[in-house]
């Protein structure tokens, strides 16, 4: 049987408890047609699935957008003359200049263009990823949550890359860019289509590792929430499991987060640009620039960023399925 996020060893009692069939012709076979795709997959279709996904991302990355700019503003190279922010001075420099707070919301549309078909393709790959995984290893894998949950990210990553980059150039205090469309023209004019993927590699090789400590907490949290709440399905139980995932994976790979960064945004409003777009060689330049320290710049942003948006992600995206469940089951009426 395939997974499901319901628990299936939580399922199993209930079913025995039920009083046997009394004696008598079989049921029709058309009353019982309809479960057997709501027991394989929560009965939702592939394309169920990538609006679900579309929506939360949609959705978490508009309410923490303000905190991914503070965590922008840390992380990009400063020149040498210039001393890394802290948290407090990334906000007063974000709303010091042109626009005040509104500044915070600065490349919002390129995330909306990007996190939108990012999370389509990143929820529906993962879905249908354990699916498989678990018919072949069983239910409540940890091994082949994590591993759905990479192919799911380097799938996605492909999609949202080129509009990261644009979005966090568009973050920058004083960006040289007027919107999405300016800055898309300027960097394929100026530096070509490749400036869009430079920091792929880098994002991959962070959004594995992420991806598979929060898939992995995340399915493990929501079993343990499970057992103590009345309602293992419930959205609290959905968002604590998700804030406790976002936030451990978010720890982790903080110094990939400052690499892809610098990637980025090289070049523009002064940050350094690299020689390089290896991994290590701009490790090296970081810990020669900044020390050690400098790997972990904009990590309490990155935590508050990602804590409480994969709490509102998970209960979006579950909150849809559930919606979706109900409408199937409507239409099988």
């Amino acid at each position: 049987m395939a997974a499901d996020y319901r628990t299936p060893d939580r399922l199993l009692p209930a079913a025995a408890e039920e009083p046997a069939a009394p004696p008598g012709p079989p049921p029709k076979p058309v009353l019982s047609a309809p479960a057997v795709p709501a027991a394989t997959h929560d009965g939702l279709r592939f394309w169920q699935y990538m609006l679900a996904g579309s929506v939360a991302g949609v959705v978490e990355h508009t309410a923490m957008f303000p905190v991914d700019t503070l965590k922008t503003h840390m992380q990009a190279g400063a020149p040498p003359c210039r001393p890394a922010l802290s948290l407090g001075a990334a906000l007063r420099n974000a709303v010091a200049g042109e626009g005040g707070a509104l500044a915070l919301y600065r490349g919002l549309p390129a995330m909306a263009l990007g996190a939108g078909p990012a999370h389509a393709v990143y929820f529906s790959v993962y879905e249908f990823a354990k699916s498989a995984l678990t018919d072949r290893f069983g239910p409540n894998n940890p091994a082949a949550h994590a591993a759905s949950g990479v192919l799911a990210t380097v799938a996605s990553d492909a999609v949202f890359t080129p509009m990261d980059t644009v979005k966090q150039r568009l973050q920058l205090t004083s960006s040289p860019y007027t919107g999405v469309g300016h800055c898309i023209r300027t960097v394929l004019r100026d530096e070509g289509l490749g400036a869009f993927f430079v920091s792929y590699r880098t994002t991959v090789v962070m959004n594995a590792p992420y991806t598979a400590v929060h898939f992995a907490t995340y399915e493990a949290a929501k079993r343990i929430l499970g057992d103590m709440a009345a309602d293992e399905e419930s959205l609290a139980v959905h968002a604590t499991a998700g804030a406790a995932a976002g936030a451990l994976a978010a720890a982790v790979t903080t110094p990939l987060d400052v690499v892809k960064t610098q990637l980025q945004c090289q070049g523009v409003c002064g940050c350094e640009r690299f020689s390089s777009s290896s991994i290590g060689d701009v490790f090296k330049t970081i810990i020669k620039r900044d020390g050690y320290s400098g790997l972990m710049r904009g990590w309490k942003p990155r935590m508050l960023f990602h804590a409480p948006a994969a709490a509102i992600c998970w209960s979006t995206y579950e909150a849809s399925k559930s919606f979706f469940e109900r409408f199937n089951e409507e239409r099988r009426k």
